[in-house]
């Protein structure tokens, strides 16, 4: 088992940007060795020096973690706590795959839990992770439930989740733009914070609305 990880994990310490050597790296992993083989190599990947195995780490969780609950829960309570930007973007993904598998709808419930964490990390796994939300059966034909999720945070104190909201927020809007523009009219823009989020949010009602953001 060693050397064949330690081939996989040379390559993917040779590539800096992307994600496809990591995905590539993890489906090979998960396809050699049994689902407890694999959370075991979790725990010591997670612990290595280079992000890219943290990386690794994340996605063969997030694989696992459409069935197992015990992965599920080392995601939200040990891979949000890691300081690298690009093992939080696996997070990301690796919850929408959880998502995706168990189904949207039924996700719900696990889907608000992320949102009510204290962690910005753990709810950021959900507003980036979603992108674009309404492309995402269920929320494809309830965008409102999605635009009233992620305008619980249009004011978190953390900028890199405010930045995702509204982000999330202008996705949306590409072709939902009236239900952003109700959403928003009801924002107190005298709220610094919530004017940063408004800001991403509104780019591209500005266009179809014609109006100015000071």
């Amino acid at each position: 088992m060693t050397i064949g990880i330690d081939n996989i994990l040379n390559k993917i310490q040779q590539i800096e940007h992307g994600y496809q050597h990591i995905l590539d790296g993890a489906n090979e992993i998960l396809s050699a060795y049994s689902e407890k083989q694999c959370f075991e190599l979790v725990l010591t990947l997670f612990e290595h020096e280079a992000y890219q195995a943290r990386m690794l780490a994340t996605t063969i969780l997030g694989k696992l973690a459409t069935e197992d609950n015990n992965a599920l829960c080392f995601l939200k309570e040990r891979i949000s706590t890691d300081e690298n930007w690009r093992v939080q973007e696996m997070l990301a993904k690796a919850l929408d795959e959880v998502c995706k598998h168990r189904g949207y709808e039924a996700s719900l419930p696990l889907i608000e839990e992320w949102l009510n964490d204290n962690n910005p990390n753990v709810i950021r796994a959900v507003t980036e992770g979603l992108r674009i939300w309404t492309s995402r059966p269920y929320f494809k034909d309830n965008p409102s439930l999605a635009i009233a999720l992620l305008s619980r945070h249009k004011a978190y104190e953390s900028e890199y989740l405010r930045k995702s909201v509204g982000n999330a927020l202008r996705d949306i809007s590409k072709k939902h733009a009236e239900l952003i523009w109700q959403e928003m009219e009801r924002w107190d823009l005298s709220n610094p914070r919530i004017m940063f989020t408004y800001k991403l949010a509104t780019k591209l009602l500005k266009l179809k609305f014609n109006f100015a953001i000071e």
